[in-house]
């Protein structure tokens, strides 16, 4: 069998890492007596010679190393006439930094490839079944059922803010006003990125002094750059400002690479305090995010943590974000951090708490709205990664759980509440006529 290669990585993770993992890949395909060709480096980005040395292979195998947007690949799965396998790489949960995340980036190119109508095949391991992943069943779609649960209402009056475009490659963000609308009666008001940065830099102290109070008996708040803090504060302020100015019960905001790049400051630890405060938002400008967790927070009546599903083990997974979850989520005292890879202020640094969980998706998977559910424990464990992350074991089984969302091409985003929620987002399915989806059933 001929074997063609996409190795994927990304620089702002750890690449001298990934390029051993990449090497232990490639030992496993050499051992494998087939006929490998393509790139044997990490592609940083897209790259043309890369896709013409591996057209004519029976299977495209995509090494999903570190977490990448999915343009790339989504262009060169749909292009490619033959098979299509993804095989992304675990890292051990260290407490450390999440290093690779390429669960992540094989979430949201499933989802990009159910979009597309591409199927594939995927295999998650450091060693995984190569017979299975480049020759065995590929996967089917997965779809919900409709409820058959009373209707729960919702707010048909919900305003969100969307603020930035989504990044490029993040098909699991974009989103329909007029549909969204139809469905949920959610309005959406579009703003600028910038406009945010310069409210910011304009907000009198006196508008910064509530979130500097927040932020000032966090661990290790004195070892950060003042400056760095003081601008990110100044976007909790700002943001408060939007919030006060259009009525707004959500927003979703472009946070990166800007926020770093060319304002100097990161957004997490303001939408960690923003969601204690119930007003969510959601990362990635993902507006269906914000409306999730709108849904939800008010479903669950408690702040709501939009949370990446980033490692699966068969027993438990994994939810993680850079340092935004509410901090009445936190099992200790919030400690205060830099971003992991862009290294600036502020994100705040928890575990999760142990507790009952549902975790929530409105999903546009597929093309077609349906309510997403998984329900589990988050257990007392060592966090994970740094940043504010919950080890959940899933009332149906971790493995049974990542079947599913890859099958059913889910978001990469999904909303977490304390609670059991269940039945009454079956509800929530009822009312918005759409059908409902439990993961792992």
């Amino acid at each position: 069998m001929r074997i063609g290669l996409l190795p994927l990585g990304r620089p702002t993770f750890d690449v001298p890492y990934a390029e051993e993992k990449l090497a232990a890949v490639l030992a496993q395909l050499d051992a494998s007596g087939h006929e490998i060709v393509g790139p044997r480096r990490l592609l940083m980005g897209p790259d043309e010679a890369a896709l013409k040395s591996t057209a004519d292979a029976d299977v495209l195998l995509i090494l999903q190393i570190t977490f990448t947007d999915a343009g790339f690949a989504t262009r060169a799965a749909v292009a490619h006439k033959g098979r299509v396998a993804i095989w992304a790489v675990p890292e051990p949960r260290t407490g450390g930094r999440l290093r690779l995340n390429a669960f992540c980036g094989l979430n949201l190119l499933s989802h990009a490839l159910g979009l597309n109508d591409r199927r594939f095949t995927w295999a998650y391991g450091d060693t995984v079944d190569l017979d299975a992943l480049l020759s065995g069943p590929e996967v089917a779609p997965k779809r919900g059922h409709a409820s058959d649960a009373a209707p729960v209402a919702i707010n048909r009056d919900l305003r969100i803010g969307r603020i930035g475009e989504r990044p490029d490659g993040f098909d699991t963000c974009a989103y329909d006003a007029p549909a969204l609308k139809a469905l949920t009666g959610a309005q959406v008001t579009e703003l600028d990125l910038p406009d945010l940065f310069d409210r910011a830099r304009a907000l009198p102290d006196a508008a910064v002094a509530p979130y500097a109070a927040k932020a000032e008996g966090l661990g290790g708040i004195a070892q950060l750059d003042k400056g760095e803090l003081d601008r990110s504060l100044r976007l909790a302020g700002a943001l408060t400002g939007l919030k006060a100015e259009h009525g707004f019960d959500a927003m979703a905001i472009r946070c990166w690479p800007e926020t770093f790049t060319e304002y100097g400051g990161a957004v997490c630890g303001p939408v960690s305090m923003l969601g204690e405060a119930r007003t969510p938002c959601a990362c990635e400008a993902d507006v269906y995010g914000a409306v999730t967790q709108a849904i939800l927070q008010d479903v669950a009546d408690a702040p709501v943590f939009l949370a990446d599903l980033v490692d699966m083990d068969g027993d438990t997974g994994v939810v993680w974000h850079c340092g935004q979850a509410p901090v009445s989520m936190a099992a200790r005292a919030p400690d205060a951090t830099v971003h992991t890879n862009r290294k600036q202020a502020l994100l705040l640094e928890f575990p999760l708490k142990a507790g009952r969980v549902t975790l929530f998706r409105l999903s546009q998977a597929y093309g077609q709205p349906q309510v997403v559910i998984a329900t589990g424990d988050v257990v007392d464990a060592p966090m994970a990664f740094t940043g504010t992350s919950g080890t959940v074991r899933f009332d149906r089984g971790a493995d049974a759980v990542c079947r599913d969302v890859m099958a059913s091409g889910l978001e990469h985003h999904m909303a977490l509440a304390y609670g059991d929620h269940a039945e009454a987002l079956r509800g929530v399915a009822a009312e918005l006529g759409i059908d409902v989806l439990e993961l792992g059933s």
